[in-house]
């Protein structure tokens, strides 16, 4: 597919009623003209703009060549859409101009008996079969990201021979990042310099000129592991191979981008304390369902706080009643310190940045929250003390500070480097599950220590 440079692009309402114009008064002529000028991603950002209707008008009335393209690039609900109706004809057509991993994307989508309809209608047996052994790979796995399209050479065949395949296999592939040296058995062994390839001699074999050394992954590593490779070693592209170290494909920095988002997007979320990976246009029902457990607890947390704190009102002097004033600000600070914390080791654990045991984070974190906790309670201690009148509660409620930040500071470390320890996704660990447990903890201690110094 020919991809156009057009980075002056801006989608205004202008463009928007000219296109829509252009639509009522059928000038078809004039609205391929137009839509020439741009690039297959900024005419996805046209249709988004439009009525359903109109964007499929406008689908129908391009090349395939150019609509595979926008399809791709528009957005998940609007593409299913668009697919709803485009007869299985019309859907093939577009996925046979596709590269095959964006093809298996694309088919992925459809509902079970479209897919096989849509397979049917595909006349390139080759890009046909690339295609269902895609389908066949677990999603989040290194075969379902991977695409077909690759050049590989083999060993034994000299340079004048080896320039000739390449020249035939590039055809199919829209870029060419490197290019993977097999055996006779279609094993990875190695890959091949572009320079070494230019300077050697017309009858020297690929053997005498080829690097052993080549980074890949397995076909069932999981996509963020793939992601974390690419980024250590600055990987525009990496082959994957099966448990015989048979070539299988290639998996590109495009493809890895959309997984670092997609990632980003979903540890977000969840860190927001939503379970489900929602978008804003979803229904009130689906952005419910991925909200309503977290506010949940939350609320469940709230109840707790609240018969702590009324379990101990009867038991406090008039006098203390400050401690209550206060009670707020302790339960803010557990939880944002809390916050703050995990959301670091999170980020860490992400771009494989921690290192190290446990217990020296701990230890690291503990010092680091003792340092921040002292300089917060000097400055409380200060304004009690001043407010109040009152130095033994001026201690109290400064001590209690410092005691809460170490503990969410402690909590907000263990807690994701313990769920990531167990498989589990440790940006789960943000959010409200920390502030809510850490308002928690927050209040027991602070009025714990208050009873003590209190002595009430």
């Amino acid at each position: 597919m020919e991809e156009k440079e057009n980075i002056q692009f801006e989608l205004t309402d202008l463009l928007i009623e000219q296109v829509r114009q252009l639509i009522v008064e059928n000038d078809n002529d004039a609205l391929r003209v137009l839509m020439d000028d741009f690039h297959f991603a900024d005419i996805a950002e046209i249709l988004e703009e439009l009525d359903l209707d109109e964007a499929i008008y406008i689908i129908k009335l391009l090349d395939s060549e150019t609509t595979s393209g926008i399809l791709m690039e528009l957005d998940e609900d609007i593409r299913e859409k668009v697919l709803e109706n485009l007869s299985a004809k019309e859907i093939a057509e577009e996925v046979e101009e596709l590269d095959t991993d964006d093809a298996a994307d694309m088919i992925a989508e459809l509902p079970e008996d479209r897919k096989d309809a849509v397979i049917s209608q595909i006349e390139d047996k080759e890009h046909k079969a690339e295609i269902q052994e895609l389908l066949t790979y677990d999603e989040g796995t290194a075969g379902a990201l991977m695409a077909k399209e690759l050049v590989k050479v083999n060993e034994n065949w000299n340079i004048t021979n080896c320039v000739s395949e390449m020249r035939a296999q590039a055809e199919d592939v829209t870029r060419v990042h490197s290019i993977y040296v097999v055996d006779n058995d279609e094993k990875l062994i190695g890959r091949l310099s572009l320079k070494d390839l230019l300077i050697a001699s017309p009858k020297a074999h690929i053997s005498d000129v080829y690097i052993p050394k080549v980074d890949y992954v397995d076909v069932n590593e999981d996509v963020e592991d793939v992601a974390k490779i690419m980024a250590k070693y600055d990987l525009e592209a990496i082959p994957v191979v099966d448990e015989n170290q048979t070539l299988l494909g290639r998996i590109t920095i495009d493809d890895i981008v959309d997984v670092i988002k997609e990632e980003a997007d979903k540890d977000y979320q969840l860190a927001a304390g939503i379970t489900q990976d929602v978008e804003a246009d979803d229904s009130i029902i689906e952005l419910t369902r991925a909200r309503l457990p977290w506010l949940f607890l939350g609320l469940v947390g709230g109840i707790g706080a609240f018969i702590i704190m009324f379990f101990f009102e009867g038991i406090l002097p008039e006098k203390a009643v400050i401690l209550f004033l206060f009670t707020p600000l302790i339960a803010a600070m557990a939880g944002n310190v809390g916050v703050q914390s995990s959301a670091i080791i999170v980020q860490g654990l992400a771009n494989d940045d921690v290192k190290g045991s446990i217990n020296n984070r701990l230890i690291k974190e503990m010092l680091l929250a003792t340092l921040n906790g002292i300089i917060l309670a000097v400055f409380l201690f200060l304004f009690v003390w001043v407010w109040t009148n009152e130095l033994n509660l001026a201690i109290a409620i400064s001590i209690s500070l410092v005691v809460v930040i170490i503990v969410a500071g402690l909590v907000g470390t263990f807690v994701p480097l313990f769920l990531d320890k167990q498989g589990i996704d440790p940006a789960i660990a943000t959010g409200p599950f920390i502030t809510t447990s850490n308002d928690i903890f927050g209040i027991v201690i602070y009025l714990m220590i208050a009873k003590t110094i209190l002595g009430i």
